[in-house]
């Protein structure tokens, strides 16, 4: 039987891709696809797809970003922080803040690590545990705290063929026209979903696909 793959293309700073993470991996496992965890470059592509980052949004729509934070936080039943300490609410000044915890893991999946725990758990210590992933010690911690060894990947995150992929992800992002994150892809499939709310659509595509 071919295995099907899912791409998931996001960041690392997405409260909506941290949302995903239950359903997502419920969703993997059930129907036994492939997942590969794209992150991309965010602030660059979205300036050519039209996507729009929270920051530089008008006040309302900035407080209705928070209203439905809230609902989805209620709903799912997850903890998370609407304005976490460590989300940058204005321009950061390091750039690349967000960038480092996406480089770990996919330092991850290229050693054939299961990188989904790893990155579920920085998004998490992002936005309900009010830690700084954008520091070293702290990526470092997060993936000793879920059975990685943390230097190790640490000591990979700018290696080439890491920071090849992250570029390669970004234009594949453009190229299929990802505005936001997550998005879902399977490869060879016409459609695009984004967002945690469209996993009920992924996993419809992935049985009839499995059929």
């Amino acid at each position: 039987m071919t295995t099907i793959q899912l791409d998931c293309y996001y960041s690392l700073s997405s409260p909506w891709a941290y949302f995903a993470g239950p359903q997502l991996q419920d969703i993997v496992r059930r129907h036994r696809v492939k997942l590969v965890l794209k992150p991309y470059d965010f602030q660059a592509v979205v300036q050519q797809t039209g996507g729009i980052p929270i920051r530089t949004r008008p006040a309302p729509r900035r407080s209705y970003h928070a209203e439905e934070l809230a609902r989805w936080r209620d709903y799912l039943g997850m903890p998370l922080n609407v304005e976490p300490r460590h989300y940058p609410q204005s321009m950061p000044a390091d750039p690349e803040w967000n960038k480092y915890a996406g480089w770990m893991v996919i330092a991850a999946q290229q050693q054939g690590l299961d990188a989904f725990v790893l990155s579920h758990a920085l998004l998490r210590a992002l936005w309900a545990e009010e830690r700084d992933t954008s520091q070293a010690e702290v990526r470092i911690a997060v993936a000793n705290e879920n059975g990685y060894d943390g230097a190790a990947l640490h000591a990979r995150e700018r290696d080439p063929a890491v920071l090849r992929e992250y570029q390669a992800f970004s234009e594949e992002a453009v190229q299929l026209g990802v505005f936001g994150a997550p998005t879902f892809v399977i490869p060879g499939h016409p459609e695009r979903w984004w967002g945690q709310d469209r996993l009920f659509f992924v996993d419809r595509a992935l049985e009839r696909l499995r059929r």
